[in-house]
């Protein structure tokens, strides 16, 4: 009985003692890689500060005086770009400000006292996209 009881013991320990390095393993290797809530709420909050960047580069763009003339002389109601604007994906948002951006930059480099007919049909183009866009999702 003692004999055995030594060997189931050992026997025990040898089947154990692996189990036990391996769970404890992984709890080190965590460590090593720790993330704070700080950095979690950050990285979370980045897609919607991202999003608000990219509708409010829009929203700039059809905001300027030429812009809202160039609306109106294509009998496109501001109200429903703007509306639009908020009912895009990510992706297509992402895109439309980006090319929203080349414009405003456009008009920014040199342009000032107006816009080109070529960005006028660029941001017409732009709201149709928005609208349509919009129309076709939902």
């Amino acid at each position: 009985m003692k004999v055995c009881g030594k060997w189931c013991g050992l026997a025990l320990g040898v089947i154990l003692l692996p189990c036990l390095a391996a769970t404890l393993a992984p709890v080190q290797a965590q460590d090593k890689h720790v993330v704070s809530a700080q950095d979690l709420i950050r990285d979370a909050a980045r897609p919607a500060e991202t999003r608000q960047a990219n509708e409010a580069a829009l929203r700039q763009l059809f905001t300027s005086e030429q812009a809202q003339q160039t609306l109106k002389s294509a009998n496109i109601d501001y109200s429903k770009v703007d509306k639009a604007v908020g009912q895009l994906s990510d992706e297509d948002l992402t895109k439309l400000a980006a090319r929203s951006r080349q414009v405003q930059d456009n008009f920014a480099a040199g342009r000032a006292g107006s816009l080109s007919d070529r960005d006028l049909l660029i941001i017409l183009i732009i709201a149709i996209l928005v609208i349509a866009l919009v129309a076709v999702l939902h």
